[in-house]
């Protein structure tokens, strides 16, 4: 009897350390941490903001290139008036 409620509580020991598995272990990459929802809206305003900072950019190129072709007509109109009074 005693050699079979030995064998009972080994095996019982036996069991419980192989039954328990160890956690499978964690992947860890940057955007895994967040949610597929998050990382899509944060991706959409990151793309906002460069068509924002592009259009920007833009405006300031067009505004420029009319300022150089405004200056220019107001010098040719500037050397050529003198010229017709003459």
């Amino acid at each position: 009897m005693k050699k079979i409620v030995a064998t009972l509580i080994a095996g019982l020991f036996a069991t419980a350390a192989f039954a328990q598995t160890p956690a499978p272990a964690q992947t860890t990459t940057p955007d895994s941490a967040t949610p597929p929802a998050v990382a899509k809206a944060e991706a959409t305003h990151e793309k906002q903001e460069a068509k924002k900072t592009t259009k920007h950019v833009k405006k300031a190129k067009h505004a420029k290139k009319a300022e150089t072709k405004e200056a220019a007509k107001d010098a040719a109109a500037d050397t050529t008036a003198p010229a017709a009074t003459k």
